[in-house]
């Protein structure tokens, strides 16, 4: 399969780039758990496929505007996939289980990279990052694969593990959030090298010495005509639609409360008692997307 190719590819490379003595910057992209969802059998066979439960919000939020729930169509080419409604709940445990097979699969082929990485005597200068480019709907909201604003597409995986020679804590996982623009200027200061003033991103090493900081303290995102701002305790909305009139407009937004609902289920947009956290969440939206 491809990822068992690009995990060998890396390895070759990284033993030719042992033998030289100029630092290195290697990316390596695997493709699962992407569609479709095929992996080895042995992997497969790591999940109880009967034990497998669909989510328990396998319904649209409540107060959720149109434009967040999406008709899944990347998964609809695929056979058997029906065209409209939800797919069957067999279909649904075969769908969870394949995805859990295919991160297994990929899980192995790093494994198989951060050993050759052990081998060559490089892991103690080498800094390694792993991150994934979006989360992944499995039935939330009646969702599948990505393209909301929902927590579980928008949250994604990014590890980071420094040399040996850092006295870094290991082993420890943060809540800060954290976003992409923020792994260069990670990676410049771990690497010693001047961060490029341009770059939008904050250094997350003050985070991976201190892994109980707040950070600072959001994480912005989009998909289409949807920006969103996920805080400690709110993930906000907001949806840029062109009036139909010269009528006053409201474009439609979501409001969702993590310390009470951290599935999403209720949006509180339209409540009155929250307007306040509204306003104060779409100015710092409007003003992070104006830089």
């Amino acid at each position: 399969l491809p990822d068992g190719q690009v995990a060998e590819k890396a390895i070759e490379k990284l033993r030719l780039l042992s033998k030289q003595e100029s630092p290195f910057f290697l990316a390596v992209g695997f493709f699962k758990p992407h569609l479709p969802f095929n992996a080895p059998k042995k992997y497969w066979d790591l999940y109880d496929h009967n034990s497998i439960e669909i989510p328990d919000n396998y319904y649209p939020p409540k107060g959720a505007p149109e434009e967040a729930i999406h008709n899944f169509g990347e998964l609809r080419n695929y056979t058997a996939v029906p065209k409209q409604g939800k797919v069957s709940d067999d279909m649904a445990r075969a769908l969870i289980h394949g995805y859990y097979a295919c991160v297994s699969y990929t899980d192995a082929q790093i494994g198989r990279v951060l050993s050759e990485l052990d081998k060559l005597g490089l892991s103690e200068d080498t800094i390694v990052v792993l991150w994934g480019d979006h989360g992944w709907n499995l039935g939330e909201h009646t969702l599948w694969c990505k393209h909301c604003t929902f927590e579980n597409a928008m949250k994604a995986p990014l590890i980071f593990r420094t040399p040996t020679t850092n006295d870094f804590p290991k082993g420890y996982s943060s809540k800060a959030l954290a976003e992409f623009v923020d792994i260069y200027p990670t990676l410049t200061e771990l690497a010693g090298l001047p961060t490029p003033k341009h770059l939008e991103g904050e250094s997350l090493v003050p985070i991976l010495r201190t892994p109980a900081i707040k950070g600072k303290g959001y994480a912005i995102g989009r998909f289409r005509n949807g920006d969103t701002i996920r805080t400690d305790r709110w993930r906000y909305t907001e949806y840029s639609t062109e009036p139909e009139s010269n009528e006053e407009h409201e474009n439609p937004r979501m409001l969702y409360d993590h310390t009470s609902d951290p599935e999403e289920n209720v949006n509180l947009a339209y409540k009155r008692d929250y307007q306040s956290v509204i306003e104060t969440l779409s100015a710092q939206l409007n003003q992070l997307k104006g830089k």
